[in-house]
C-alpha cells in the first residue's frame, strides 16, 4: 500500500505517488476512454492513492469531467489537483494567462466539470510574463479566503519567478505556493541548478511530471518494445532518444535486472529517492501500467545503485554553482581553516 506524505509547508496528506491524468479523455485523438480511466482510477485508488493530478486544459475539459464523475460518492477523500492558465479560447485574448479574470473564469469551470465546490490544490500551469506575479499571488489567495481553493502550486516556471512570488505572499500575509510542479528524471536533471535548490530553501514539495522521460526510461527504447510513432517522434525532438540518453535508459534497465523489478519502477524509484519532498507524477493508459508503476514504492535502490543511476546522469551545474564549488574559491570564501569547521546538515 502506498504511504503519505505532506505537502509542503502544509499539513495535507498526500500519497507518494501522484496520479496524473492527462492520458484520460480522447479529445486529443489519444488517450483512454472513460471506461478504462475510471478502471485505473480505481486501481490506484485500492492501492492507497489519493492524490489526482489534472488541468482545465487537458483534452480540451474532458479529462476534469471524466475525474468529476468518478469522484462521485469519494470526494472527500481525494485530494484534487487541476490547473489553470494555458489557452482554452483562442479567439480570446483573455481566456489564457495567469490574470485575474482567467483565474476566476477558469476556476469556475473546472468546479463545474468536476462536481465539487472547492479545488484541493490549484497550479498555476505555466509562466505568464505578461501578468505580475503579484496580482497572480493577490487574486489565487482571494479564492482561496473565498474557500474554493485550499492551497496553490505553481508549474513551470523560472525559478526568480517562484521565490519573488513566495516573498511577496510572505510579506503581505497571502496564501504562498506549496509545491513546484517540473519535468524531473534521470534524463531531466537541469532543474538541479536553480529550481530544486530553490524548492528546498522554501519547503516546497517537488510533484515530478515525466519521470519516465516520455517513456524511454521504460526499456521500451532499449529492450525492444512497440513505441508510439507520435512519441516516438516528439521524443526525437526533445532529445530524449540521444545516445547519451539511451546511455541512461540502459543502466536503469540493468539495475532494474539487479533487483528483479522493472525499468519503470527503477526510473520512478530514482525520482523519490531524491528526498522526502519528491513526489513523482505517474500516469496510464491501461490497468496494467498503473499497477506495475505504483510498485516503485516497494524498490529499494542501494547506495550502489544510487551513485551508478547518479553517475551515468549527472549534469554540469554551469556558472555560478561550478565556479563556487572550485577549491580554490572555497578558500578565498571561507579561507583555509574552513576543513575545521563542522557544516550544518
Amino acid at each position: 500500500m502506498l504511504r503519505y506524505r505532506m505537502l509542503g509547508k502544509s499539513g495535507l496528506r498526500v500519497s507518494e505517488l501522484c496520479l496524473g491524468t492527462m492520458s484520460f479523455g480522447d479529445a486529443w485523438g489519444f488517450g483512454a476512454d472513460e471506461a478504462t480511466s475510471h478502471r485505473v482510477l480505481d486501481a490506484y485508488a485500492e492501492a492507497g492513492g489519493n492524490f489526482l493530478d489534472t488541468a482545465n486544459k487537458y483534452h480540451g475539459g474532458q479529462t476534469e469531467e471524466i475525474v468529476g464523475r468518478w469522484l462521485a460518492g469519494k470526494r472527500d477523500r481525494t485530494v484534487v489537483a487541476t490547473k489553470y492558465t494555458l489557452s482554452m479560447d483562442g479567439q480570446d485574448p483573455n481566456a489564457s494567462g495567469n490574470q485575474r479574470k482567467n483565474l476566476v473564469r477558469s476556476v469556475e469551470a473546472s468546479l463545474r466539470r468536476l462536481g465539487t465546490d472547492y479545488i484541493d490544490l490549484l497550479w498555476v500551469h505555466a509562466w505568464d510574463d505578461q501578468t505580475p506575479y503579484e496580482e497572480t499571488m493577490r487574486a489565487l489567495d482571494d479564492l482561496v479566503r473565498a474557500g474554493k481553493l485550499l492551497y496553490v502550486g505553481v508549474s513551470d516556471t523560472p525559478a526568480w519567478v517562484v521565490s519573488a512570488s513566495n516573498v511577496a505572499a510572505e510579506l503581505r500575509g497571502w496564501t504562498p505556493f506549496v509545491g513546484l510542479q517540473i519535468e524531473y528524471s534521470l534524463l531531466q536533471r537541469t532543474p538541479e541548478r536553480d529550481l530544486l535548490p530553490m524548492a528546498e530553501h522554501f519547503g516546497l514539495s517537488v510533484l515530478a511530471w515525466g519521470p519516465l522521460g516520455g517513456g524511454v526510461l521504460t526499456g521500451k527504447y532499449t529492450r525492444g518494445g512497440d513505441v508510439d510513432s507520435l512519441r516516438q517522434e516528439g521524443n526525437e525532438q526533445r532529445g530524449r532518444t540521444s545516445e547519451r540518453a539511451l546511455t541512461i535508459a540502459r543502466a536503469v534497465d540493468s539495475v532494474a535486472d539487479e533487483l528483479g523489478a522493472t525499468s519503470a519502477q527503477v526510473a520512478t524509484a530514482w525520482v523519490a529517492n531524491r528526498g522526502y519532498g519528491y513526489l513523482p507524477i505517474v500516469g496510464a493508459r491501461k490497468v496494467e501500467q498503473i499497477a506495475d508503476t505504483m510498485r516503485a514504492s516497494e524498490v529499494k535502490l542501494s547506495p550502489e545503485h544510487l551513485v551508478k543511476l547518479d553517475e551515468v546522469s549527472r549534469i554540469a551545474l554551469g556558472f555560478p554553482h561550478d565556479f563556487l564549488r572550485a577549491e580554490y574559491v572555497q578558500d578565498l570564501v571561507h579561507s583555509s581553516v574552513r576543513a575545521r569547521v563542522d557544516r550544518r546538515g
